[in-house]
């Protein structure tokens, strides 16, 4: 009698693991759309960087180039720093800025206390009329700034503050879209989050300070560096209310190279660089809470 020994049945064989796509998808495109993503982005870098590298290379450039060629050159063929000298001989420069200095800082001190405590009191606060107050905050969006400009001047000059620096940062110092910002980034903070604190005893303005401003620091970053691009930048407004030159913006003080060296464009591309420095160094300080901070997350445990 034979006896018949049964295999092991083996295992079924299972497909290999699927590879992981790279973010978006990147590693699923064609080459072509691989090209022409590349392509796309090497525009709108263009775009965004171009006009900086140029006035840039334009301040550099010496009295004896032609900035005008009909190949545009980037490099300047006799680089200088003399014309930054030149702008600071002509027009108080750090006069200028240090006015600058101080609307910028009014206004972002305003937007970080005032939008805070505003977005604070709309989104985790139980009022009669919250939902009106929000409202409002959402149709002065609607209105450009140049309807309200009139307005606003007469109530300036009301209070006494025409031709006063302070008067020129008031209008700014709470906006509109920040107090929503603010809004949005308390409001997304759980719920329990305060119920727990007020069991412990808590009052409104101890879970503000240290409950919600710990958790929204990316937001406050955001709007710190983009109130303070906004009153650095700002000329119409400083234009209109300040009539003292000893007053003036750096933006409004700029307007004089414009007026004497109309034919020599080089003073005016340094003194914008001028400008500019402080709006590199703000974000630079910044650039990490407003990069890392929103990420950071509302509960720790």
């Amino acid at each position: 009698m034979t006896t018949v020994t049964e295999r092991p049945t083996q295992a079924p064989k299972t497909d290999p693991a699927p590879r992981r796509k790279g973010s978006f998808g990147f590693n699923s495109v064609s080459p072509r759309e691989k090209v022409a993503r590349y392509v796309l982005l090497v525009f709108v870098l263009l775009i965004t960087i171009g006009p900086f590298l140029w006035q840039l290379s334009t301040s550099l450039k010496g009295s004896g180039e032609d900035i005008y060629t009909r190949i545009p050159r980037l490099l300047p063929a006799q680089p200088t720093f003399d014309h930054y000298k030149a702008v600071t001989d002509t027009i108080p420069v750090w006069d200028y800025a240090r006015n600058s200095l101080v609307v910028a800082f009014l206004v972002v001190g305003g937007n970080i206390v005032g939008a805070s405590l505003a977005g604070f009191a709309i989104s985790r606060l139980q009022f009669r009329g919250r939902k009106i107050v929000l409202g409002l905050f959402l149709a002065t969006l609607v209105l450009p700034g140049e309807v309200t400009i009139i307005s606003q001047y007469v109530t300036v000059r009301e209070f006494g503050l025409a031709n006063t620096l302070f008067g020129v940062a008031l209008p700014g110092m709470i906006g509109a879209l920040n107090v929503l910002l603010m809004y949005n980034a308390f409001r997304a903070l759980p719920l329990e989050v305060d119920q727990a604190a007020i069991v412990d005893g808590a009052n409104a303005w101890q879970r503000f300070v240290y409950i919600g401003l710990p958790s929204v620091r990316g937001t406050i970053s955001v709007i710190a560096i983009f109130a303070f691009i906004g009153a650095w930048d700002d000329f119409l407004w400083p234009l209109i209310v300040l009539t003292d030159p000893d007053k003036y913006t750096l933006t409004v003080g700029l307007q004089y190279l414009s007026g004497t060296f109309s034919n020599n464009p080089r003073l005016i591309a340094a003194g914008t660089m001028i400008a500019f420095i402080p709006i590199v160094i703000v974000f630079a300080t910044l650039q990490r809470f407003f990069f890392k901070g929103v990420e950071e997350g509302a509960v720790k445990g």
